[in-house]
């Protein structure tokens, strides 16, 4: 068998081209024509060969964008070199995510009030750290949808976000760096970390430096918080930045976080929140103070509406469901939408030493003697008053203070606005001359120097020389004069000339001393007129003064704390501040003086205060001008202290103490003591006492100075006309003896 033979190519030489393709067998050869004459090309306007160049201009722009580009992309890289070792810096400072959680400079105060129930928070609220996974999913939507729609989409600054405020800035007519500003949620939390820089309160910058630091909005600010949350993003995962951001945000009325907002505001943790109430959360992030519910909670209503729109919009939330959220607005607790008790809780604040009240750095709960019922009691008493005899416009103010015979504060009212957190409180704060109120403590004085509630002291025109002054003429309110009456009838219509005379009687260092004792602070005028309450004292001071009146001449500290205890710690570090203190007058001198502060009510200035079935004792008060009005009392379980006035020292007009302010008293006692047992006043009964026959003094004459004999007074002695003549005489002499040593003539 033949082996097929391979067509051997055919030998070239180098250089030679190969023969032109074989025609197929059969198929028709052509000859071969003549070539075409290739074109010829043209030749450039310089004579040379080669492409045509372009213009010069042309040229020219396409060097200088060359040199830019040259010069641009390798400034990039350097730039971005620098960036990205920046950012590698600031990402070896961030701290695990677990130090980041509570950024608050202050701690808290929560206030409990007898019940133990909470009625108001001081300092920064913080209810403990949530996580983005473990709070409602309505809530981190809800954030999202009105912080940060592109959060999981961007590397920590959104370009697009920026570009779109700046226009919505443009539009509404402000510059475009005003106004939206198109930072993310991971800008914002770098904000809220102070682009990593703690507060220390060793540097000598104030907190509020600090915090408006850390607001800056400069151009340079907004490059290092960029910067910051470029790290955080390397170093972080998304529900770790938006972990820290939901515990450290500010959501106002003092609370960081939204556990602590969602249980301030509705009584629950974070979550458990629904559509609604998440939505009116998210919405405090733009104005914390401007959009808390406890603040104005149709606006705040409103505001969430707006979120739940977003929430539709970005489909987080069905029509069905948005319309069921706009339908059922988020409401506030019971314990939130109570506006009371703001006045007692700056008061406690104020006498707690500062490292636990308004400087804690721990989070302190302080118990305290509110009676949240009485205080609600005390507000729509003013209230009512002030509706209904009050002409409208008035801005005439008032302050009230409930108070247990053992000096327990149960509610305080420091003016006509009962939600004023931090407002001027007049129970307190103000101190204004008491007038005839201040009248108690010189029959106090006199009944514990041995003075009887029935002695005889003549109202009939009065001067005394004061040194340095000049004769002084005191004169009643009613311009009139009643001869002799009774210390007991001149307490009950308040007359000012025989208050005068049994101070200068008695001695005015001693009154001054009694009602000291009882607890008036405030300095006390040492002339005539401090019989008629020229000296100044707040109505706190005042009101415990005549708590120490029912609580049988035994002083009484007011107090509003019960104990204070830091988080953490096993036992109170503080207990009861104030109560019953030493004894200032005896106690029969104590039951005289409240049955003759009883007659007052009963037959005297004071009878518009008078209660149906429950015996009551107090005193009226209207100093010059009528510029103060008081009214001060008490029942056998509570004292309760009135004053009404203007701020500015202007004259009320027809308003004495006997007038609005026993008013007022007497609707506070009514509905406080609605439902309670009668308790007796602790008095005497005058018909118990022995009958006595009244001798007369030399007639009258003006003194000066203080603890000498006083004109005008008669003074009770025994009945001595069944003794020996002899043993009359003895009798006699010692008994002048006695009166001599307490003063008397």
């Amino acid at each position: 068998m033949s082996r097929p033979t391979t067509p051997r190519r055919p030998v070239r030489a180098t250089g030679e081209r190969p023969a032109a393709k074989r025609a197929k067998p059969g198929a028709a050869q052509k000859k071969p024509g003549p070539k075409k004459a290739a074109p010829a090309r043209k030749r450039s306007s310089g004579g040379g060969g080669g492409r045509r160049r372009a213009p010069w201009p042309v040229r020219l722009v396409r060097g200088v964008f060359g040199a830019i580009w040259g010069v641009g992309w390798r400034l990039a890289v350097f730039a971005g070199l620098i960036l990205a070792g920046w950012v590698a810096v600031v990402y070896s400072t961030l701290p695990p995510v677990s130090q980041l959680m509570d950024g608050r400079v202050r701690g808290s105060v929560t206030l409990l009030d007898r019940e133990g129930e909470t009625f108001a928070w001081r300092g920064d609220q913080y209810g403990g750290g949530v996580h983005a996974d473990s709070v409602s999913p309505d809530l981190k939507h809800a954030i999202v949808a009105t912080e940060d729609r592109r959060f999981y989409m961007h590397p920590g600054v959104d370009p697009i976000g920026i570009i779109g405020a700046m226009r919505i800035n443009m539009s509404e007519g402000r510059s475009p760096l005003s106004g939206n500003g198109g930072s993310t949620i991971t800008q914002q939390t770098a904000k809220l970390l102070c682009v990593g820089r703690a507060y220390d309160p060793t540097s000598g910058q104030t907190e509020a430096q600090y915090e408006a630091e850390c607001r800056e909005s400069s151009l340079a600010r907004k490059a290092r918080e960029a910067i910051y949350a470029l790290a955080m993003e390397v170093k972080y995962s998304k529900d770790e930045i938006l972990t820290i951001y939901m515990n450290r945000a500010y959501l106002g009325a003092g609370t960081r976080g939204f556990e602590a907002a969602s249980q301030l505001y509705f009584g629950k943790p974070a979550s458990e929140v629904d559509p609604a109430e998440a939505a009116m959360l998210a919405g405090l992030l733009k104005a914390p103070s401007r959009f808390a519910p406890t603040a104005n909670l149709a606006r705040s209503q409103e505001r969430a509406n707006v979120i739940v729109g977003l929430m539709e919009e970005q489909g987080y939330l069905s029509r069905e469901e948005a319309e069921d959220a706009r339908a059922h607005p988020a409401t506030l607790s019971a314990a939130a939408a109570n506006r009371t008790g703001g006045y007692f809780a700056d008061w406690v604040m104020g006498v707690v030493p500062e490292y636990y009240g308004k400087g804690t750095t721990e989070d302190v709960t302080i118990r305290t003697t509110l009676d949240m019922k009485m205080q609600q009691q005390a507000e729509s008493a003013l209230a009512e008053v002030f509706r209904t005899k009050v002409k409208a416009g008035s801005e005439a103010e008032a302050a009230i203070v409930v108070m247990g015979a053992d000096g327990a504060v149960r509610a305080m009212v420091g003016g006509r606005d009962a939600d004023v957190p931090g407002g001027f409180n007049r129970a307190v704060q103000a101190k204004r001359q008491t007038g005839s109120a201040f009248k108690p403590f010189v029959y106090a004085t006199a009944l514990d120097l041995g003075y009887s509630y029935n002695d005889m002291v003549e109202d009939a025109p009065l001067t005394i020389n004061v040194p340095g002054s000049g004769p002084w003429t005191p004169q009643n309110y009613s311009r009139n004069f009643h001869g002799w009456v009774s210390l007991t009838t001149a307490l009950e219509d308040s007359l000012n000339i025989p208050a005068v005379k049994v101070s200068e009687a008695v001695g005015r260092k001693n009154v001054i001393r009694v009602a000291t004792d009882f607890g008036i602070d405030s300095t006390l005028f040492d002339g005539p007129s401090l019989a008629l309450g020229v000296s100044e004292a707040s109505l706190l001071e005042l009101t415990g003064a005549y708590a120490g009146i029912l609580n049988g001449g035994q002083s009484v500290a007011p107090y509003g704390l019960t104990s204070l205890a830091v988080r953490g710690e096993s036992a109170p570090v503080m207990q009861k501040e104030g109560g019953i203190g030493e004894r200032v007058i005896s106690r029969d001198a104590s039951r005289q003086l409240v049955y003759m502060m009883n007659q007052v009510i009963e037959h005297g200035t004071g009878h518009r205060a008078k209660l149906d079935g429950r015996p009551a004792a107090g005193k009226t008060g209207t100093t010059t001008s009528a510029r103060d009005a008081w009214f001060m009392g008490f029942t056998g379980d509570f004292v309760v202290g009135v004053w009404m006035g203007y701020d500015d020292n202007t004259p009320l007009t027809g308003v004495t103490g006997g007038g609005l302010p026993a008013e007022i008293w007497h609707e506070v006692m009514v509905r406080i003591n609605d439902g309670r047992p009668v308790t007796p006043l602790p008095m005497i009964t005058p018909s118990d006492q022995p009958s006595e026959r009244m001798v007369s003094n030399d007639g009258p004459r003006s003194t000066q100075g203080q603890g000498s004999g006083q004109p005008g007074l008669k003074v009770p002695v025994p009945d001595l006309s069944d003794l020996p003549e002899k043993a009359q005489g003895i009798a006699e002499r010692i008994m002048r003896d006695v009166r001599g040593l307490f003063g008397r003539n």
